[in-house]
């Protein structure tokens, strides 16, 4: 290894050289491969002059029908001995032009897998890397499960422990099960290129199958006492009282579902502290959760 231009991390472009590999070996291969085409070049017109001279002989009654056989068998040997020799030098050529590694498409640097001044050999990787903007996102999902999943199906992908959420662009069932954990593998594909995201991280996919009505608050606004879960709920006159509520599962990166204990419109302090930062719970429909997390109508999602 002669010569490595890019490292982990770095932006390639197509096309560019990416590292270089010692071809003095390659470069001999080729000389001599040029060599045997040179000597079969001078043993075909040599043996094209013998054929057309025996013809001539042969034509004047001078020479037996086995010497011109013999003069055209030459000729024809010499003919494939030089397209032999030409794929000899195209070959050579080939695995010279392997000494210098260019980038198959535009894209980031994962891992490089060799050092400098290493031995490689033929099959061996070099670098490996991806694609920010086309980078798509693999779910097993159980087989009672994927015939409610289609081309048309609503599904959003959580990147980075929730911290990113974005809309799938498309959806690929694939048309084969695992028959050791009996699920069917779905491919996601990511709206373009996402910020902070890269090839085999972690990521969540809920499926949007229906809607359901659900009441929800800020998680901040969840108060744990012991086994007592509950709310500091505010009056129109300013009082505050503590209430238990139960609660289900989180809805988006911030809020959590109330199952019970609280009802739509009532304010419930974020900070039981400082009563001034309250809000107002109240039912909306809509699809998109909003920054400040309010009750509404969510969808129902599975994963």
């Amino acid at each position: 290894m002669l010569e490595i231009r890019f490292d982990a991390g770095d932006r390639v472009k197509k096309g560019e050289v990416i590292v270089r590999i010692d071809e003095r070996e390659a470069s001999d291969t080729l000389a001599g491969s040029r060599a045997q085409l040179a000597q079969a070049q001078a043993t075909l017109v040599n043996a094209r002059a013998v054929y057309e001279r025996t013809r001539g002989l042969f034509d004047q009654k001078f020479v037996s029908q086995a010497a011109l056989d013999k003069a055209l068998a030459d000729y024809r040997a010499a003919q494939a001995q030089l397209e032999g020799a030409t794929a000899a030098v195209s070959q050579a050529g080939t695995v010279r032009s392997f000494a210098t590694v260019t980038a198959p498409y535009s894209g980031v640097v994962a891992a490089r897998h060799v050092e400098l001044g290493e031995t490689v050999q033929p099959g061996k990787p070099l670098m490996t890397g991806f694609v920010p903007e086309d980078l798509r996102v693999v779910a097993d999902v159980p087989q009672q499960r994927v015939a409610r999943i289609g081309k048309d199906t609503a599904a959003v992908i959580e990147l980075g422990n929730a911290r990113a959420r974005v809309t799938a662009s498309s959806i690929t069932v694939l048309p084969a099960a695992d028959g050791r954990t009996h699920t069917t593998r779905v491919r996601l594909g990511l709206p373009g290129c996402v910020p902070g995201t890269y090839s085999g991280m972690y990521a969540r996919v809920l499926f949007i199958l229906g809607q359901a009505r659900r009441l929800a608050i800020p998680g901040a606004a969840a108060v744990r006492r012991t086994e007592l879960t509950g709310a500091y709920l505010v009056s129109e006159q300013g009082k505050v009282r503590f209430r238990q509520i139960r609660l289900g599962e989180a809805i988006g990166e911030d809020a959590v579902e109330v199952l019970a204990g609280l009802h739509a419109g009532e304010k419930v302090a974020l900070d039981c502290w400082s009563i001034s930062s309250t809000w107002r719970s109240r039912a909306v429909r809509g699809s998109k959760m909003p920054s400040c997390a309010r009750a509404r109508r969510a969808p129902s999602r599975s994963s």
